[in-house]
């Protein structure tokens, strides 16, 4: 099984809960196998996002270092043009039926080009994303 990681899933490990990475990946295999898990570039720019947002020197630090380890812990696929291409199609048809989708939402289209399944913690949010399969962590 593959999976791509949802931003939030990471903030509320590292931010809420102080775990690291290594917890919530030996979690998933405990739970679902082996599992080859990624990150979307779109999670990249989330996660960092907020690192660029931090109120002191001393969170800005602390996100850095966390950050670090996650980078190291779980390689960052590109986005690429097929997977714009993807979310553009799934975007259009959405606003079709009255829905508006999300930028952050581009970090499904990774996981539906790759046909993994989104890790999150926020099930609700993807669902709107079909063909998707959505993993609750």
């Amino acid at each position: 099984m593959g999976l791509v990681m949802d931003s939030g899933v990471l903030i509320i490990d590292a931010e809420r809960e102080a775990k690291h990475v290594s917890s919530l990946l030996a979690k998933l295999e405990r739970e679902h196998g082996e599992t080859e898990v990624v990150l979307s570039a779109i999670t990249v720019i989330v996660l960092e996002h907020g690192l660029h947002r931090a109120e002191t020197a001393e969170q800005a630090r602390k996100r850095r270092e966390y950050l670090d380890t996650v980078f190291a812990a779980i390689p960052a696929q590109s986005f690429t043009a097929e997977m714009a291409q993807l979310a553009a199609k799934i975007d259009a048809e959405a606003r079709q039926v009255g829905r508006t989708i999300p930028f952050a939402d581009l970090i499904g289209a990774t996981a539906l080009h790759f046909r993994y399944a989104i890790g999150t913690r926020n099930q609700r949010h993807f669902d709107m994303l079909p063909n998707l399969s959505v993993v609750k962590l």
